[in-house]
């Protein structure tokens, strides 16, 4: 992908990289009309790996009305114990998300606020793609009740797998490699999801680099006397 990209773009991808240690290839962070933007994924890696100590939410009850779908969330992030906690805010309602995330404003005021307080905390001057509002990439859809577990995910990755005729095996490797865990099974839900729309965007984008990609994780069988 970098070899599309205008020397301007590449040369911000690489103050990020070696700033932070983030990775495209991860989903870390993706380009959007023009303008490099982190994903909550690739600030909760960062997060981990920078040995981030505490990360609350909250929502800020005297400024939500359930009735109108408006939830404030209050983040609050530390990176050492015994130091100052970085907050930060997010807000989400009707009117600043997008069609297919209704009903789910209270998940995406939650996923504001921590996204704004972990880029204080590690000083991430991009802003992420979950503040963006209407925009279609800010959102990953689910169902309006907002509850539905991991199955509906891997039900969605299942029909991609089809749809795009991907090798299962392959996918879960790069699944895995992608959330950091040694197989998919143990990735938190957010890491899954941010995994599902990202090489759902991949397939969309060029099948063709998404195979190569994934034929990248074929580990050939040892063979054995």
């Amino acid at each position: 992908m970098a070899g599309g990209l205008a020397k301007r773009q590449r040369s911000q991808l690489r103050e990020l990289t070696l700033k932070f240690g983030v990775s495209l290839q991860l989903g870390d962070f993706i380009l959007l009309d023009g303008r490099w933007f982190v994903t909550y994924s690739g600030l909760l890696r960062l997060a981990y790996r920078k040995g981030c100590c505490s990360m609350t939410a909250e929502p800020v009850r005297e400024y939500c009305d359930p009735t109108l779908s408006r939830w404030v969330f209050r983040a609050a992030v530390g990176r050492r114990p015994g130091t100052r906690l970085f907050v930060a805010y997010g807000e989400a309602n009707p009117g600043n998300t997008s069609t297919l995330a209704k009903g789910c404003e209270l998940r995406i005021a939650e996923t504001r606020a921590t996204a704004r307080a972990l880029r204080k905390a590690f000083g991430i001057g991009l802003c992420s793609v979950d503040e963006l509002g209407s925009h279609p990439f800010s959102v990953r859809p689910r169902n309006n009740d907002c509850s539905n577990g991991q199955p509906r995910l891997r039900d969605k990755l299942c029909l991609l797998i089809r749809n795009y005729e991907l090798d299962p095996t392959l996918v879960k490797r790069y699944a895995a490699d992608f959330c950091g865990t040694e197989t998919l099974r143990e990735a938190s839900r957010d890491l899954v999801e941010a995994f599902v729309s990202t090489i759902s965007q991949e397939a969309a984008n060029n099948r063709a680099a998404l195979v190569c990609k994934l034929n990248s994780y074929n580990q050939p069988e040892e063979v054995r006397s």
